[in-house]
């Protein structure tokens, strides 16, 4: 059975994407920990980071980095987290988020934040913006 981000990849469930290549999509958390919070996701179902063969991490890497930096710009934070954890989704995903402090590292359901649709639409239009000032045109949603 495929898993809850491959039927988000595979548009079966729906998904706010901010980056998508061949090999890694990004899209918002429907989970927040903050503003702009998105989660990095192979294509490919991997269910832990160890098990993902050394060029997809990699490709991983890079893209954390770059929707990292998008997220930066967006959220204004001092730092922006970069945690796997892996529990909530049998499926190899990178949260990144603005993080004032280590509090905001907590990935459980009484952490999680409220935004409104409205929100979510305005941070996924925002992190699309600063991709493609940072030069990504062919790989951010229209």
């Amino acid at each position: 059975m495929a898993s809850v981000f491959t039927r988000i990849i595979n548009g079966e469930l729906p998904g706010r994407f901010v980056f998508r290549n061949e090999r890694v999509v990004a899209f918002l958390s429907i989970g927040p920990m903050s503003y702009g919070h998105t989660l990095v996701v192979p294509i490919e179902e991997v269910d832990t980071w160890v098990d993902a063969d050394p060029e997809l991490w990699l490709e991983l890497s890079r893209v954390a980095q770059l929707v990292g930096r998008a997220v930066s710009r967006v959220t204004g934070a001092p730092r922006v987290a970069n945690l796997i954890a892996g529990f909530e989704v049998p499926h190899l995903h990178i949260h990144l988020f603005g993080a004032q402090d280590m509090t905001g590292f907590r990935l459980s359901p009484d952490a999680v934040i409220e935004l409104s649709d409205d929100e979510m639409d305005r941070a996924c239009r925002e992190l699309r913006a600063a991709l493609r000032e940072l030069g990504e045109t062919d790989t951010v949603p229209a």
